[in-house]
């Protein structure tokens, strides 16, 4: 009556979390450090930006996004990377991020290649939808520990050429959550020629791009279009969630070739969920703002840099170059979380739950992952706490 295929996935993180903390009481004040859900504010103005186009509630939304909100996001683009996309055949307006990454998977992905059941490469700890994206569609998903020896990000360049061969979509997250890594620009070049060498696409989760703290980090659209690189091995994913602060605007966009485009949206004239009209106009005007992304990003350099201070002298602590999660080591990050909570009352991620075992370990069990979203005075007192519970 069911689908196996959805059979053995594990138990989402956040309902494991709850299972494993709920049933103690905290040891002190309750702060949640645990799901990146933003808290700093986003601009005043939305709220009337929405206001003012609120009548568009009554009305069905553009499937693919309005013109507006795709000029603005591919103007974005060309201020922040460099590229000039046309945004009627190369965006897609999407109702967030994890939904783009899940169909795209739906409209790209061949049933078979090479005669053989198609592989989708992921990093391991990993943002969950990837794997079930690969199930969904009947794919091998394919681990790769993302570790301290591989700069956490995965080595694609260390999977057997007659994998390689089988690969159709290889996922990538830069700033990589939960690690905060940054893949370089050889980085990026070395994985586009291996997917051109080995015909495959690479789904580029971006949406941690605008939170770093020294160097903006570089884009795979930037470096393919420098290479010459075939346009449709390129699906590049962005969000205003973590830009500016609105999870629950539920906005981002996609950017692809022409033919990528065409399908993803072919598939979202059918099943797809638009987001409502007074939302696409608020999101292109935040896409055409960079003034408050520039004051959040601030705020988290802060956070940041008290974060150093704290935790100076931790073994194996070293602070993220972007995104806004401390990637803790610790011996057990589950007992570790359950510590922190009955002796602090803190709530952090055990590392195991992002991620699955592979070659015979689960590259997150030593670690907790952290999130930096609260203000900043909370955010201290929740660090010194943390540390003199699990570092003394």
């Amino acid at each position: 009556m069911f689908p196996e295929r959805f059979s053995n996935l594990p138990a989402y993180a956040f309902p494991r979390l709850r299972a494993l903390l709920d049933v103690h009481a905290p040891g002190g004040e309750v702060v949640h450090m645990t799901i990146g859900e933003p808290r700093h504010a986003f601009p005043d103005w939305i709220t009337q930006e929405i206001a003012a186009h609120a009548g568009g509630f009554g009305k069905y939304p553009v499937n693919e996004g309005i013109p507006e909100l795709l000029q603005a996001a591919g103007d974005w683009l060309g201020r922040r990377y460099g590229v000039a996309l046309d945004p009627a055949t190369r965006l897609m307006a999407l109702n967030g991020t994890r939904e783009g990454l899940y169909n795209a998977m739906m409209a790209l992905c061949p049933e078979a290649k090479r005669g053989g059941r198609p592989a989708v490469l992921m990093p391991n700890p990993f943002y969950q939808v990837y794997m079930v994206a690969a199930r969904s569609v009947g794919a091998e998903p394919v681990f790769l520990n993302a570790t301290e020896d591989t700069g956490y990000l995965p080595d694609f360049g260390s999977v057997a050429p007659e994998v390689l061969d089988r690969v159709t979509v290889a996922y990538l997250c830069s700033p990589s959550n939960p690690q905060g890594a940054v893949a370089s620009r050889e980085y990026w070049a070395q994985a586009i020629a291996l997917a051109e060498k080995h015909d495959f696409r690479i789904f580029a989760d971006e949406c941690y791009s605008e939170i770093y703290r020294d160097t903006p980090p570089p884009g795979v659209l930037e470096v393919a279009a420098e290479m010459g690189a075939d346009p449709e091995r390129i699906v590049a994913f962005h969000s205003l969630s973590k830009r500016s602060n609105v999870p629950g605007l539920r906005s981002g966009f996609v950017a692809a070739g022409p033919e990528s485009i065409r399908q993803m949206r072919q598939l979202r004239n059918y099943a797809g969920s638009p987001l409502p009209m007074p939302l696409q106009h608020a999101a292109a005007r935040l896409w055409s703002d960079e003034a408050h992304v520039i004051e959040n990003r601030a705020l988290y350099a802060r956070k940041f840099d008290r974060a150093d201070e704290i935790m100076a002298g931790v073994p194996g602590y070293a602070g993220p170059r972007a995104g806004f999660f401390l990637w803790l080591p610790v011996e057990d990050g589950e007992a570790a979380a359950l510590r922190l909570w009955q002796e602090t009352g803190v709530r952090v991620l055990p590392g195991a739950y992002l991620a699955q075992e592979a070659g015979g370990v689960n590259p997150g069990k030593g670690f907790v992952r952290v999130a930096m979203v609260a203000p900043e005075d909370e955010t201290v007192r929740a660090l010194t706490r943390l540390r003199a519970c699990l570092y003394g």
